[in-house]
């Protein structure tokens, strides 16, 4: 008796019933020929058929949409026999220049996400209700410098911390992002390949090897097939299990996607309510330090006209301690403080020290509560983001730079990493806005490209004080130039007698590595 073999139509559920009945016809088929070791072969060739054809089924299940495999079968040209080559493996070309482009597109997509970010940050508002509450706070505080003081280191301290979360949720979409698009297109990459092994599979199941051994040519053709099968289906169950673990793992980045934009979402919205807190802060503040309007504007006025007189930093900040009366009153307490620091024994020193480490320093002080050259490794940077340029690295106009370079977030809080007398706050040159600190033992400290200040010069702050904060976008300066970056930077100088110093001994952390190069 002869059995017909049975033409599997297209893939999917009328393929499985067209396996099943495959399957039991040549069962029984076997079982009356038991004992041909030819009919062994055939038998095993047909099980991986089978196998072949679920695993097909399976694959046109989860394949991306965009296409079908009736669209692939169009496209590729059926060869004369199922014992047509394989199709070849991807090259590796793409994946190479994928690797080289990666810093770019890393970078591009930061740049993306942070526009995205600020879009939304437009959009977002403080609530009436929460407005009349911050307001209600603040107007509950004794109004006392010691309490003002206080009230904004804390809420800059706050406000940094949020930024920080918001630039670490931007990079953290940014990475998933470039995940989603590494998947991607490597879905397309492999949708070639499947489609082409999936048009053969059709073409075999519209003509699958005989049932019987019914001539020594069905017997030829069975083997054949079966050594074929033999070395195909490892790949396709290798290329199927692939596809399946790489749409779990897209599905994966999507959900930690949202999760992650909602969690940004809320701390954006904790930052606007901060900010608003930090103004009305900032108002009571100045109302309270106000003290001769007109002395105070005249001395801003002879300051700019210094500036616009100074070549260089140095001849800015001796005019400044010799002209301005602010200034000038702020260096002798800080070179009367250093002398007195000079003063004391090396015992008197090491207690000092010792009491100023084990206790809160005075909100109410007017010198710097410790010894600059005592604060090494102990400092915090003046604004959150990403460390950019250090001393000493290639400036862009071929000389080395004398400060550091930090990336932050748009409308990014800038605060006075120690304490110290403002030397000047205001446009100089093409630092553009500009503020200089004296910390005393002889340092200076310079920060500039932040667009909106929030002191005077002549002023003690205190370290963690708010001072300004940042723009919306790079401001086009000196210090800035060669940045491939669209953010917002702060220029950091710590200038020593005059000299510029390299910073990184002074800031917490720098020997760890916390602060990454974005170049």
């Amino acid at each position: 008796m002869t059995v017909r073999p049975v033409r599997a139509p297209c893939p999917g559920s009328l393929l499985v019933g067209a396996n099943q009945r495959i399957f039991r016809a040549n069962r029984d088929s076997a079982l009356r020929h038991d004992d041909r070791p030819t009919n062994k072969i055939v038998s095993a060739g047909r099980s991986r058929a089978l196998l072949l054809r679920a695993l097909a089924a399976t694959t046109l299940l989860v394949l991306p949409a965009g296409g079908s495999s009736q669209e692939a079968t169009a496209q590729t040209p059926p060869p004369a026999s199922v014992e047509a080559s394989p199709p070849a493996p991807p090259s590796p070309a793409g994946a190479e220049s994928g690797t080289g482009d990666a810093a770019v597109a890393l970078r591009q997509k930061r740049d993306q996400i942070g526009r995205e970010l600020q879009e939304l940050s437009r959009s977002m508002q403080v609530s009436g209700d929460k407005a009349k509450e911050l307001e209600s706070s603040i107007a509950a505080l004794a109004k006392t410098s010691e309490s003002l003081k206080t009230a904004l280191i804390e809420s800059a301290a706050r406000r940094k911390d949020l930024e920080r979360k918001i630039a670490e949720g931007g990079r953290k979409l940014a990475d998933l992002g470039l995940s989603e698009d590494r998947i991607r297109a490597s879905f397309r990459d492999r949708r070639a390949i499947l489609a082409e092994v999936l048009a053969a599979l059709q073409r075999m199941g519209r003509n699958p090897p005989p049932a019987l051994l019914v001539t020594p040519e069905d017997a030829l053709a069975s083997v054949r097939t079966a050594i074929l099968l033999g070395a195909v289906v490892p790949g396709i169950r290798k290329e199927t299990e692939k596809l399946a673990d790489d749409l779990a793992e897209l599905v994966r980045l999507r959900q930690e996607g949202e999760k992650e934009t909602e969690t940004l979402i809320a701390t954006m919205a904790s930052r606007q309510e901060e900010e608003r807190r930090m103004d009305l802060l900032l108002v009571e503040n100045d109302r309270l330090s106000r003290q001769n309007t007109l002395e105070l504007a005249t001395e801003k006025r002879r300051a700019e006209e210094l500036a616009a007189k100074a070549s260089n930093m140095e001849g800015l900040i001796a005019s400044l301690e010799n002209e301005i009366r602010s200034v000038r009153d702020a260096a002798e307490q800080a070179r009367a403080e250093e002398e007195r620091l000079k003063a004391l024994s090396e015992e008197q020193r090491q207690k000092a020290r010792e009491l100023a480490l084990s206790s809160l320093p005075d909100k109410n002080r007017i010198a710097p509560a410790y010894a600059f050259s005592d604060l090494k490794q102990k400092l915090e940077l003046p604004a959150a983001g990403d460390i950019l340029r250090q001393f000493g690295d290639p400036d862009g106009t071929g000389h080395e730079a004398k400060g550091m370079v930090i990336a932050s977030t748009p409308g990014a809080l800038v605060t006075a990493p120690a304490d110290g007398w403002v030397v000047f706050a205001g446009e100089f040159r093409s630092y553009g806005q500009m503020i200089i600190l004296n910390t005393g033992d002889g340092y200076h400290m310079v920060l500039s490209g932040m667009d909106r200040i929030n002191t005077s010069q002549g002023k003690f702050v205190l370290s963690g004080e708010p001072l300004a904060v940042m723009g919306e976008k790079r401001v086009a300066s000196a210090t800035a130039l060669a940045l491939e970056t669209d953010r917002p930077t702060l220029y950091i100088e710590f200038r020593k007698d005059g000299k510029p110093v390299d910073s990184r001994q002074w800031w917490a952390g720098s020997g760890s590595g916390k602060a990454q190069n974005d170049t």
